[in-house]
C-alpha cells in the first residue's frame, strides 16, 4: 500500500471517539487532566457539559473519586499526560482501578520521539510495560486518527479498567478498518519477514516494508494495536509462515511490545526475534549501548535489524 501524505491529530481522533460515546452512554462522565487547549477529553466540555469537569494530573483525588463514581454511577474517561498517568497516579490506578476493577477509561497523551534533555527525563516509554502489568487492564496503541477513535469508543463500552497512548505526533491514516480489542491487524501481506509494530512506528514499518519490495523482498505487516488483550495467535502465524519478526515500537525494548512477541514466540513457535525501542535509559540521556530516540527508532536502524533477520533466515547473504 502507498502511504498517504496528509497526516491528522490522534488527539482529535480520540475526541470525536469520546464524542461519540457520551452520545451512545448517557451515563459516562470526562475528566480533563490534561488541559483544555490540548487534550482529548476537551470536546467533552462542548458536548455535554454537565457530564465534565477539569483536574489536575497530580492530584491523586480525582482518580479515586473517578473510581468510585465508575464502582457505584456509570463509567469514566479521563485525558491526563501518560507521563502523570505512570508516575504520580500508577498508585492509585493499580489499587483503585486494576484491583477493584473500576471501569475508568485512561487516554494517556504522549509527546512524539525524540524528546528529553540530559539533566531531566522526557518522554515517558515505560507506560504500556507498566500498565499492562496491572491485572485487568485493557491497553491499546492507535496507530493514527480513525484508529484512536475506535479504540476510545471500543474502551467506552467495556466493563473494567483501560489505558490508551495517544501519541500527539500528526500521522497519515495507514488502519484499514477500527482498532480491535484482542485482535492485531494485518496491513500487508509478506511472507519473508514480519514487521510487527504499534502507534507512531506502524507507518514507518509500512515504509521499511515498501523498502524491502523494491529489492524483492516480501514483509509482512502488523498492527499490535491491543496490546492486552493481545493477538497471540496472530503472531504465532506470522512466526510460522515468515519465520521471522521485526518488532518496532516507541518504548523501552526492556518491557514493551517486543519482550511480549518475543515471550509469546519462544514459548510456541521459536523464531528469531529483533526489536527496534529505546534502551534502557531516560528518553534523552546518555547511557550503555544508548542512542537518540530519532536514531533508535529510524528507518534506517529498522532496515539493518530487518536485513540481519533475513540473512539469518538465509533469504540473503
Amino acid at each position: 500500500m502507498s502511504i498517504p501524505h496528509d497526516r491528522a491529530s490522534l488527539i482529535d481522533g480520540a475526541g470525536r471517539g469520546l464524542i461519540e460515546a457520551l452520545r451512545r452512554d448517557p451515563t459516562l462522565e470526562v475528566v480533563d487532566a490534561d488541559g483544555p487547549e490540548t487534550g482529548a477529553a476537551r470536546v467533552a466540555a462542548a458536548e455535554a457539559p454537565g457530564r465534565y469537569r477539569s483536574a489536575d494530573p497530580r492530584d491523586p483525588t480525582w482518580l479515586a473519586a473517578a473510581a468510585e463514581r465508575s464502582l457505584h454511577g456509570g463509567p469514566v474517561a479521563i485525558g491526563a499526560p501518560a507521563s502523570e498517568v505512570t508516575g504520580f497516579t500508577y498508585g492509585a490506578v493499580r489499587g483503585l482501578l486494576g484491583f477493584r476493577g473500576a471501569s475508568v477509561k485512561l487516554l494517556g497523551s504522549h509527546e512524539p520521539m525524540p524528546l528529553g534533555r540530559p539533566d531531566r527525563p522526557g518522554a515517558v516509554v515505560e507506560d504500556l510495560g507498566v500498565m499492562r502489568g496491572v491485572p485487568g487492564m485493557t491497553v491499546l496503541v492507535p496507530a493514527d486518527a480513525p484508529s484512536a477513535q475506535s479504540a476510545v469508543e471500543a474502551v467506552a463500552a467495556r466493563t473494567g479498567p483501560a489505558y490508551v497512548r495517544l501519541t500527539r505526533e500528526l500521522l497519515p491514516t495507514v488502519t484499514h478498518g477500527p482498532l480491535q480489542i484482542g485482535r492485531a491487524a494485518v496491513l500487508r501481506e509478506g511472507g519473508d519477514v514480519t514487521v510487527a509494530a504499534v502507534g507512531a512506528m506502524v507507518v514507518r514499518s509500512l515504509e521499511l516494508a515498501a523498502e524491502l519490495s523494491k529489492v524483492g523482498v516480501s514483509a509482512r505487516v502488523l498492527d499490535l494495536g491491543s496490546v492486552k488483550p493481545f493477538d497471540a495467535p496472530a503472531v504465532l502465524r506470522a512466526a510460522r509462515e515468515t519465520g521471522a519478526l521485526l518488532v518496532a515500537e516507541e518504548h523501552s525494548v526492556t518491557t514493551g511490545v517486543g519482550s511480549l512477541v518475543a515471550t509469546v514466540t519462544a514459548e510456541n513457535v521459536p523464531v528469531p526475534v529483533r526489536r527496534v525501542g529505546l534502551a534502557d535509559v531516560f528518553e534523552g540521556t546518555e547511557g550503555p549501548g544508548a542512542a537518540p530516540g530519532a536514531l533508535a527508532l529510524s528507518l534506517s536502524r529498522m532496515m539493518d535489524e530487518a536485513w540481519e533477520l533475513l540473512r539469518l533466515r538465509g533469504k540473503v547473504e
